[in-house]
């Protein structure tokens, strides 16, 4: 029985992944380097606090990690706040699991003001549990604390706490972890997809879909 949820944000609730590697790119051309797809690749595994350690490096930048992740923050932040689409049905999803008195959170790498600028905009940040981002749990999702601090917060077990997610590496995480685990389709996770349903427990191309895989677990 699943008695809670944990989310992702970006590209699990949020139509929000093309953002991330526009804004790689931007930042990697705007200090001279050169950008290819594998460099968003390589990132996507990584919290905000650990691209732009990668970008100090990569690009021998004289910043600290604090401005140039001020700076990747800023440069999304609007479209956050204006743009970035909830995914299909994910009100609906929200409103069914109201319903049935399942409690439900975000786990997001994503900075806090990223994640309330979205949710504010459509008026549901005060309906989940909490956030946590990677401010709060410094480890990037190669490693479950930050799920295994969610499911303690929500005073459940790890085998009745179901994860949503849209990420390889993530799933690969919370399946060892021991989380119930759904992947979640997104344009941006179609190459991951294959290895992505043979870890997870269910697969989805649409949040509707988690009201039947709840019912039936």
């Amino acid at each position: 029985m699943i008695k809670a949820v944990i989310f992702d944000l970006d590209g699990t609730l949020a139509d929000s992944m093309h953002v991330w590697c526009d804004v790689d790119k931007k930042i990697i051309e705007k200090y001279g380097g050169v950008y290819t797809p594998e460099i968003s690749e390589k990132l996507k595994t990584m919290t905000i606090e650990q691209s732009s350690d990668f970008f100090i490096k990569t690009l021998g930048l004289d910043k600290t990690p604090e401005e140039i992740t001020n700076e990747v923050a800023q440069t999304v932040f609007n479209q956050y706040r204006y743009e970035i689409k909830l995914k299909d049905n994910a009100l609906n999803i929200l409103n069914f699991l109201e319903k049935n008195n399942i409690p439900f959170c975000i786990a997001t790498s994503t900075h806090r003001i990223l994640a309330e600028a979205l949710l504010q905009r459509y008026n549901i940040g005060n309906r989940f549990e909490f956030i946590l981002t990677g401010e709060d749990i410094p480890k990037s999702k190669k490693f479950p604390d930050i799920y295994i601090a969610s499911a303690k917060i929500m005073n459940t077990e790890i085998s009745e706490t179901l994860v949503v997610e849209d990420s390889l590496h993530c799933v690969q995480t919370t399946v060892k972890a021991g989380f119930p685990t759904v992947a979640v389709y997104d344009d941006f996770n179609k190459n991951d997809f294959p290895e992505m349903i043979k870890l997870a427990d269910r697969f989805i191309y649409n949040l509707i879909e988690l009201e039947n895989i709840i019912k039936d677990w």
